[in-house]
């Protein structure tokens, strides 16, 4: 397996004079609980810094109002969901087709919850959608209840566990599997030895690992890298949100998943740091990282100009 980490990192293409906001993407997002409505506002905001052109939130309609005020400029999809406020297996055929077919990349997990019916609309977007699809947060939770399907997924996957998500899933797929590869200590080759891993249980290579950590690993069929940006500061809720939203906004506008990942870790790590330089490690909280998203872009990205 090539370690490409010290390859230059993907560039956006600069944005056309005459360019409108459906040529850079539209995203759906699915997720949120009562209780847990943030997790979505955060995705969302994250999605929109990152350069998506139009991006829609589909949740329980009990947080619809909640979710919307965090910010204008997404817009959302309330589902009726269970009476206990998570999203059920008929939500799904509540979306409108045309939103469905217009759709480029979805993401799928902030603030879900994990029970029998989100089980089952985890296995339904995941087993039928051919676009673009990150899987965080309990949307893993709910996968681990169908390993089989990570095995040739209709279309391309991004999946970003942090390494309790990744053994769930793991010890799915292989009761027996090697814990001594130890997804979650700071050896980065044992860390890339297991994401590798459970790449290598999608033959047909349609599959990235994002396993999250001190030294965020990519890993895709034969090849993986490790990103360098980030501090402990941003081990506090919802950074895992962001991050969600980063790479379905990279995702939208055309990048690879590979290509989406690895521009994202570094993006969202960078905003951790520059938010660490003037807020302390101590202080930092999920939405400072969305406020300095655009300076992260700024950093790593050329010049904007018109050609």
């Amino acid at each position: 397996m090539k370690d490409l980490s010290n390859k230059p990192l993907p560039k956006l293409p600069h944005r056309l004079v005459d360019s409108h906001k459906g040529n850079y993407g539209r995203a759906l997002l699915v997720g949120g609980s009562v209780g847990m409505a943030g997790a979505m506002g955060l995705a969302g905001k994250s999605t929109l810094r990152s350069g998506a052109g139009l991006v829609t939130l589909a949740i329980p309609e009990r947080i619809q109002q909640v979710v919307a005020g965090f910010d204008p400029c997404y817009m959302t999809l309330g589902l009726v969901g269970s009476d206990d406020g998570f999203l059920g297996p008929i939500s799904l055929l509540e979306i409108p087709e045309e939103v469905l077919k217009k759709t480029d990349v979805f993401a799928l997990g902030p603030g879900l919850g994990c029970n029998e019916e989100t089980r089952r609309v985890v296995e339904q977007l995941y087993r039928t959608i051919a676009s673009p699809l990150v899987v965080d947060a309990d949307g893993l939770n709910c996968l681990a209840h169908y390993p089989e399907l990570l095995a040739n997924p209709p279309g391309p996957r991004v999946l970003t566990p942090h390494p309790g998500e990744f053994l769930r899933l793991a010890l799915a797929v292989d009761p027996d599997w090697d814990t001594a590869l130890e997804a979650g200590s700071g050896d980065v080759h044992h860390r890339s030895r297991a994401a590798a891993w459970l790449v290598s249980h999608d033959p047909s290579g349609q599959t990235t690992i994002v396993l999250k950590g001190a030294g965020t690993v990519i890993a895709q069929t034969n090849q993986v890298a490790t990103n360098g940006t980030g501090n402990p500061g941003m081990a506090t809720g919802g950074s895992g949100d962001v991050l969600t939203g980063v790479i379905t906004g990279l995702l939208a506008q055309g990048l690879s998943p590979w290509e989406a990942a690895r521009l994202g870790t570094h993006v969202h790590g960078l905003a951790g740091d520059l938010a660490t330089n003037q807020l302390g490690q101590i202080s930092l909280v999920a939405s400072d990282l969305v406020e300095f998203l655009p300076v992260a872009f700024q950093s790593c990205q050329p010049r904007e100009e018109n050609p």
